[in-house]
């Protein structure tokens, strides 16, 4: 298998069940509560940012390896311009079917507040990043992630990934003690508008970097071969695994009655400041550090330990991560999640414009809403599924010469 098939496998599955959560109906529906996040403080999007990064780092410090920073540089630049125009075409599509379907003013306002082509303060919220509408939010922290890794891949190949990590940590700390309000709260004031809402997002950008660029040093030390895998996730080293439950294993009643609101109010009011998801707090990046440990001695050294049900419970998960459907997904990640908006958003008009659906029926919708998931990367790849199916004609060998088809 490939080296990045297996992320590829992962983002996909990310990206599956963030539609799965995704999907709002009327009543609920009970797909939404089956997935990881009900066990541990760890979700998709966390998942899906750190593979990002650790794609960045792997990808683009092998590029400036071989062609110096400055196409390091000009490459991932380019990258975030084109993310930028599918991040805000999908802004510019929503607000102009918004116009023409009857009632989707009503039905969006949640999602979008008062944001029309009538409001020019908001449309500049939104190029800048600070009015996120809801569900467009992991896009912009992934474009100005990038806009910032070119220098910090570049520390890291001169051996100051030590550096980047540090200052990471800073920055989360700082936005942990809520340090960027004095910058967010005048542009909240300048940025409100008739709706009430002046900036608006569902991430805080400085504390979930350390997620992105912790995996963009991992990845760039990776590119460099200074990371023996092998070593570290031995078989027979089982610390590290050990460790990684014990933390799973403690957060997961916490987070079973913190579900069910079962905590004493004086013990809810202290594991609040802990557990801010917008923020990324300490509660999320132990789980996160531990679930990542855990899953990734489980994917290179299960299949050789010892213990039979260890291995099979990483034959299993390896077997999820690489199903050919989750790797096409992953393979266009990007462009699936533009998608996956667009699905959302159609789901959530039809809901709300029909009598409350049965479980049947919502089940059956984020099925097929699952299955259109892939039409992106099916079109992108569409010149690869054609020859596949009917084959490549063979070229004829030229008498007397050796082709590549006959050495």
């Amino acid at each position: 298998m490939k080296r990045f098939e297996i992320i590829d496998g992962m983002r996909g599955y990310f990206l599956v069940f963030m539609l799965i959560n995704h999907l709002i109906f009327v009543g609920g529906y009970w797909m939404m509560e089956v997935n990881h996040r009900q066990f541990a403080f760890v979700e998709d999007a966390q998942g899906f940012v750190f593979l990002s990064g650790l794609l960045i780092g792997m990808v683009y410090a092998r590029k400036m390896l071989k062609s110096g920073y400055e196409t390091g540089r000009q490459l991932l630049r380019n990258r975030a311009f084109e993310l930028y125009r599918y991040a805000m075409g999908t802004v510019m599509a929503v607000l102009i079917v918004q116009m023409v379907l009857p009632d989707a003013y009503k039905l969006w306002y949640n999602w979008l507040g008062y944001t029309n082509f009538d409001e020019p303060l908001r449309l500049a919220a939104i190029a800048t990043f600070l009015f996120q509408p809801t569900f467009m939010d992991i896009l912009p922290q992934y474009i100005v992630y990038m806009l910032f890794a070119p220098p910090l891949v570049w520390l890291c190949l001169r051996g100051k990934w030590a550096h980047v990590l540090a200052g990471s940590l800073i920055v989360w700390m700082a936005a942990q003690l809520g340090l960027q309000r004095f910058v967010t709260d005048p542009l909240n004031s300048l940025f409100t508008g008739s709706d009430g809402q002046g900036i608006r997002a569902s991430f805080n950008m400085l504390g979930w970097q350390i997620v992105f660029f912790s995996a963009m040093v991992i990845g760039a030390l990776t590119a460099q071969d200074k990371i023996d895998w092998g070593r570290i996730f031995a078989p027979e080293k089982t610390l590290l695994p050990k460790a990684a439950l014990a933390i799973c294993l403690f957060f997961l009643p916490l987070r079973i009655i913190t579900a069910w609101d079962l905590l004493p109010q004086s013990v809810l009011d202290k594991f609040a400041t802990m557990e801010i998801r917008a923020d990324f707090g300490p509660v999320y990046l132990i789980n996160f550090a531990a679930v990542a440990t855990g899953l990734t001695w489980l994917l290179i050294a299960g299949p050789k330990h010892h213990n039979m049900w260890v291995r099979r419970l990483a034959n299993g998960v390896t077997t999820v991560f690489t199903l050919r459907f989750l790797r096409l997904l992953g393979r266009h990640s990007l462009q699936v999640y533009v998608w996956h908006v667009a699905i959302v958003y159609a789901v959530y008009y039809a809901d709300g414009r029909t009598a409350e659906l049965s479980q049947l029926t919502k089940t059956t919708i984020a099925v097929v809403c699952i299955a259109l998931l892939a039409l992106p990367a099916l079109w992108r790849e569409r010149e690869q599924i054609v020859a596949s199916l009917f084959g490549q004609p063979k070229a004829e060998p030229v008498k007397g010469k050796t082709t590549p088809a006959t050495r």
